[in-house]
């Protein structure tokens, strides 16, 4: 008599240990491998980084509180920032208001339009046009930042100085130009992500306002974007952190400028990120003060951006809506 044994059921590991076993699905485990070592490489990139910036930073803070007698509270909120003069002045809130400025502006340009760019290919557009229009959306993010910047100061500076002569327009350079311009760069990223988010929306909640009579316009903005919000702050955090390291446009349409602590947007103004960029590809020798100088400016630049993501994070986990 032939006895059958009956197959035992696969337990909740098994995909998992199946994906692990090189001998049973060799091309998947060489996936795996390949996105640990992608992981991985990111973290060793976020790790150097942070070895590479801050040794400097101490040994700035603890010259300049030693022989300067400044304390990092004096840094923070000093409003006179020149660390290269013959008597240096440390107050680094100018060009962190200067920074600050730029992402207002770049921020008030991208999130409207984004915004209203996600609606049209969620809502409206059709497939055809839709096909077209998000893949171009999606290479403008590669656009050299570089190309912009000149944009922006060979056409978009002298333009809005021909149709407004009568602002009070000082110089080459214009802040307002600069964030303007960042801001163009982070159409597309704010304009991606909403539309991603708002494409997780079920069609249920769509077809359950249109059943109560709203008009497609109301759905969009009363159900589909508060449904989305999670998405969209995702976003417009991410178009910040773009904005608030923006170097080759704030250098090409705002100006170096003077480290100034001045809210006019139409004269020229120095940024973190100009900053950096001025003082590193200069002649400056290293271990010296204005050396470590950038290293410090460079870590503050990088805890503002880490904390704009670990904000972002933090939203998107308590805010986000999961539908089935």
């Amino acid at each position: 008599m032939t006895t059958s044994t009956s197959a035992r059921p696969a337990g909740p590991g098994a995909s998992h240990r199946g994906l692990q076993d090189p001998t049973r699905r060799p091309g998947e485990w060489a996936i795996l491998q390949f996105l640990r070592g992608s992981a991985t490489i990111a973290i060793l990139t976020t790790a150097g980084i942070v070895a590479s910036l801050f040794p400097a930073a101490i040994s700035f803070f603890r010259e300049v509180q030693t022989v300067h007698g400044v304390s990092f509270l004096e840094f923070a909120t000093g409003t006179f920032w020149a660390p290269d003069f013959a008597n240096p002045s440390f107050g680094v809130l100018p060009i962190v208001v200067g920074s600050s400025i730029v992402v207002v502006l770049a921020l008030l340009v991208s999130v409207p339009v984004g915004l209203l760019s996600a609606i049209y290919l969620s809502e409206y557009a059709p497939a055809r046009v839709r096909r077209i229009i998000k893949p171009a959306l999606e290479v403008l993010e590669g656009v050299p930042t570089v190309a912009v910047g000149l944009f922006a100061f060979w056409f978009l500076r002298p333009t809005a100085q021909e149709a407004f002569p009568n602002l009070p327009w000082t110089g080459p350079f214009a802040i307002l130009i600069g964030g303007m311009a960042v801001g163009l760069i982070t159409v597309p990223l704010m304009a991606s992500v909403s539309d991603d988010a708002m494409r997780q929306v079920p069609q249920s909640l769509r077809e359950a306002a249109y059943a109560l009579g709203d008009s497609k316009a109301r759905v969009a903005i009363r159900v589909v974007v508060p449904a989305a919000i999670s998405g969209i702050v995702a976003g417009i955090v991410l178009a910040a952190s773009r904005a608030v390291g923006e170097t080759m446009i704030v250098l090409l349409a705002a100006g170096a400028g003077n480290p100034n602590l001045s809210f006019n947007l139409f004269a020229g103004v120095q940024t973190m990120t100009a900053f950096i960029a001025g003082k590193a590809t200069g002649d400056i020798a290293q271990g010296t003060l204005i050396y470590d100088t950038v290293f410090a400016v460079g870590s503050l630049l990088f805890l503002v951006t880490l904390s704009l993501n670990l904000f972002a994070i933090r939203f998107v986990r308590r805010f986000r809506e999961v539908y089935e």
